[in-house]
Formats: structure tokens, C-alpha cells, sequence
């Protein structure tokens, strides 16, 4: 074996005081990775415990703790009266020139071909706040301090910690309680066989889309319609076909046309509210697509998006309240009014289909989220998501009345708007020499974020979907300031 060859230590074992990481697993972590890049070799010998903790500043009973761990590992030998060794390779191996970054730091990227996905793009990540966004509930008026009694009393039964281990999601207590919910909410007539209970309406979406869509499948969706949806649908191989979407949301003449001429596999719709336009498809077209869906034999996916947030009257009743035929597949979110971490996704279907969507569903979920389902579970057994639903139905009705009337007042020479019946979120179409994007980039400089997947501009649309529901009063004046000025730099330049 050869003696210590100087090598410029401090270079390859680079540490930091900062970091949260022991210093002696700083020294084992970089030796390791010396090794295996072949900066030191198999057989040579490492300065004794004294010389290294003199070379890198630290104290020798440092050095002591790492050189026995490399040993315990099996990286170095030590040899009594003669010192610590690199553990020699079974195969060839051979120093290279030092490179500090390679030694220190992660590789920026991945040395072979990966297949890059342009369909999953998606716009940039939500600034620091005030943030438009495409309609999210504001979760400060979640009821922390139930969910917390709750959680509490959850975790304290002794009867819960069998749910700790894998189980799939949905509970029985949970998914009965849903059951009835959705009865008496949405007219359907379900149990609890019926429900797959997800971690939320995108992954229902796409448990749906892998259960039920082919490659080359034709998937019918309303323009302009739902991004997220769409890559799901795309990401599974199908072709979309696009419907236009009036006052009375997707035309079914259109529908009916295209069924004519080639066989269609599905039909996705968010009709209470539809994304992003919030018009309400009427019943009479509810109607004719169950119809049509019996005739030609598509699926209807449908999605429960925003049933609970109507402000005028009672909601139109769900698609699938009225199937007879095992046609409509209909998937939602509970708890949409709570914080995004206080809820739980489902997807509604025959007992056949929930079987076969369980399959797909244990690859990617073995374990589900048991308490929190335990937790609102109760909401819906004490009544409680009924309080909070009727409380903050009326904050959102107030706060989408004041939106609504200081957007008109700042920017109503710009843009039309209609009043939407429900939902967090207003569509506004604005005069196309407007160009939204650089309104977009004004807002940010001015800290305001308004996301790239809230504009729709094209040739033959120029449209914004703003969310009012996370805004207090305050706060929508100031963001709606911030959006004129935005506006009227444009027009400046």
C-alpha cells in the first residue's frame, strides 16, 4: 500500500457551517464521493485522523467519528499501526483531474434521453401574493379550529390506527356519509359502492381518462374549455374535438354532427359552471345529451365543478341524476370551500366501472388520506359543512357583487362582463387591441400576478377569468387598482 499522497483535501471535501447536516457525514458524504468518481483510488492511503483535521480546520475527534463510519461502510481499511486506506475497486480504476464542481455539486442535467412532454405544460407557478387566480376558495374562511377538534379526536381513537397502514382510499364511514351528501345535494341515487374517493378532481380525471380512453379515442370538450382536462385527455392518447360554447353552454347540434360522422368515445363537461365561461348549461340541452349519449353510445364525463357555490336560486340538478342508462360517469371535489389540503376527490359510476377504476387507482394511491376522510366525514354527519357552505355562500355573494362592481366602475369602457349565477370567478371579454399579455407583464412589475392561464386571446377571443372569491373587499380594490393602471400603461406604449 503507498503512502499519503497530497492531494489538495479541503478541494474535495468541501464543508459547510451552515448546513444542517453533522459535520463528520459532511467529510463520510464527500470522501464517498471522491471514491466513486475515481479522484481517489483503490489502496491509497488517507492522511492519519492528526494531518486531515489540521487540512480541513476541524477537530481530529471529527475526523475519527467519519473515518469510522467509511469503515463501517466498507469504503476504508484501516489497518492498525499503519493507517486508513481506499477500499481497492474489483475493477479498473484510475484517478481523474479534480473538478470542485462535480465533487460538490448535483448534475444540472441527466446524461441520457429522456422524452419531453409539451402536452403537460403548464403556465408558471402562483407568485407571492396579491395573486389573480382562476377562481380558488379563500382559505381563511376554512374552520380550522373544527378541522382541528376533529383531527384530534380522529388520531386519539384507538379504533383509527388500523387505517394508518396501506389502505385504499374510502373509507366506509366516510364514503356513506358522502353517499348521502350527494343525494340530497344532487338529486342521485347512489351508495357507497358507487364512489371512488381520490385525492382530488385531478386525479379522478385521470384515473377516468386511463380506465376509459384508448389511444386515438375522440374526446369532445368545449372551446374555450378546461387546460388541465385537456392534457389529461391528450396525455392518454385521445384526439379532442372542439364545441363551441354560447350563453346556454356547448352547442349539441354540434354534438349531434359530429356523432354522425365518425364514432365518438366521450363527452366532458362542466355544466353547472362551465370552465372557464361560467354559463350554465340549460336543461333543455341536458336533456338532448342524455339522448345522445344513449343513442351513439359516448361516455359523459361530468364535472361537479362548483355545484356547491350558486348565488340565485337552487342549482340545475346534475347529469347523472337523471341517467338511466349507465352512461354518465360524474366526478367532483368535497370540501371545495375548505383549503385545498381539507379535501377529498370522487368519481360516481356503476358498481362494475368503480371496480375496474380501484385497479388503476392502487398504482398510484395505495394509502389514501383515512383521517382527513374521517374528519369530513363528521363535517357531513354533524351537519357542519352545511353551517360553513350557507356562512361563506354569503361572504363569496358579497364578495363577487363588489368585484363585479368596481370592475365595471375601473374598467368598464374596456371589457363586458356577466354577472355569473355561481362559482369564484368572473369571465370578462375586453376590446382585442387590448393585448393581455403585456398587461399581464405590467401587473408584475407593478407585484401583481396574473398568470398566463387566465388569458384567452386569439383572433377571435380576448378574455380574462378572474377569481374574486380569495379577495376581501380591501383587497379587490387594490388589485383591481393595480389591473387600470396595468390597462392604461398598455395603451400608452
Amino acid at each position: 500500500m503507498s503512502s499519503p499522497v497530497q492531494l489538495p483535501y479541503p478541494t474535495i471535501i468541501a464543508l459547510s457551517r451552515q448546513s444542517s447536516t453533522p459535520v463528520y457525514l459532511q467529510v463520510v458524504h464527500q470522501v464517498i464521493n471522491a471514491i466513486q468518481r475515481g479522484f481517489l483510488s483503490g489502496g491509497q492511503q488517507l492522511p492519519g485522523t492528526r494531518a486531515m483535521s489540521l487540512l480541513l480546520g476541524i477537530h481530529r475527534k471529527t475526523v475519527v467519528a467519519a473515518y469510522e463510519e467509511l469503515d463501517a461502510q466498507g469504503w476504508i481499511i484501516t489497518v492498525p499501526n499503519k493507517g486508513s486506506f481506499i477500499k481497492p475497486a474489483s475493477g479498473p480504476s484510475g484517478k481523474k483531474k479534480l473538478d470542485v464542481l462535480r465533487l460538490t455539486g448535483y448534475p444540472a442535467k441527466a446524461g441520457f434521453y429522456f422524452k419531453r412532454n409539451t402536452i403537460l405544460d403548464i403556465a408558471e407557478e402562483p407568485g407571492p401574493a396579491p395573486t389573480f387566480t382562476d377562481g380558488q376558495p379563500d382559505y381563511r374562511l376554512s374552520p380550522t379550529d373544527q378541522l382541528a377538534r376533529y383531527y384530534t379526536a380522529a388520531l386519539r381513537r384507538k379504533v383509527n390506527r388500523k387505517h394508518l397502514g396501506y389502505h385504499m382510499p374510502g373509507t366506509s364511514f366516510f364514503k356513506a356519509q358522502l353517499s348521502n351528501f350527494l343525494n340530497s345535494t344532487r338529486g342521485l341515487h347512489i351508495a357507497p359502492k358507487n364512489i371512488l374517493v381520490t385525492r382530488g378532481t385531478e386525479m379522478s380525471m385521470y384515473i377516468a381518462a386511463q380506465t376509459l380512453i384508448n389511444t386515438g379515442d375522440i374526446i369532445l370538450v368545449g372551446t374555450p374549455g378546461y387546460y388541465t382536462a385537456n392534457m389529461i385527455f391528450q396525455q392518454s392518447g385521445a384526439r379532442l374535438k372542439t364545441l363551441p360554447v354560447d350563453d346556454e353552454g356547448i352547442l349539441v347540434e354540434t354534438v349531434e354532427r359530429i356523432c354522425k360522422k365518425q364514432p365518438v368515445r366521450l363527452l366532458y363537461l362542466t355544466p353547472h359552471h362551465h370552465y372557464p365561461t361560467t354559463v350554465v348549461l340549460s336543461a333543455e340541452r341536458r336533456v338532448q345529451l342524455l339522448k345522445l349519449s344513449a343513442a351513439y353510445g359516448f361516455i359523459i364525463l361530468e364535472d361537479d365543478y362548483e355545484y356547491d357555490l350558486h348565488y340565485q336560486g337552487s342549482p340545475i340538478l346534475p347529469l347523472a341524476s337523471a341517467d338511466t342508462e349507465g352512461m354518465v360517469v360524474y366526478l367532483g371535489a368535497f370540501g371545495k370551500t375548505l383549503a385545498p389540503g381539507f379535501r377529498a376527490g370522487f368519481l360516481v359510476a356503476p358498481d362494475n366501472l368503480i371496480t375496474e377504476m380501484q385497479k388503476v387507482q392502487a398504482i398510484i394511491d395505495r394509502q389514501g388520506d383515512t383521517i382527513m376522510e374521517q374528519v369530513l366525514g363528521e363535517l357531513i354527519a354533524e351537519g357542519e359543512i352545511h353551517r360553513h357552505l350557507k356562512k361563506t355562500l354569503k361572504i363569496y355573494h358579497t364578495r363577487r357583487d363588489h368585484f363585479c362592481g368596481l370592475l365595471e366602475k375601473k374598467l368598464g369602457t374596456e371589457l363586458e362582463l356577466v354577472l355569473p349565477p355561481g362559482g369564484l370567478a368572473v369571465w370578462t371579454q375586453w376590446k382585442q387591441e387590448i393585448s393581455l399579455l403585456r398587461v399581464s407583464r405590467a401587473c408584475a412589475a407593478m407585484g401583481l400576478q396574473l398568470p398566463r392561464l387566465l388569458l384567452y386571446q386569439n383572433t377571435q377571443l380576448s378574455a380574462m377569468r378572474l377569481g374574486f372569491g380569495n379577495f376581501t373587499a380591501p383587497e379587490a380594490a387594490l388589485v383591481l387598482d393595480k389591473l387600470q393602471q396595468a390597462v392604461e400603461q398598455m395603451r400608452e406604449h
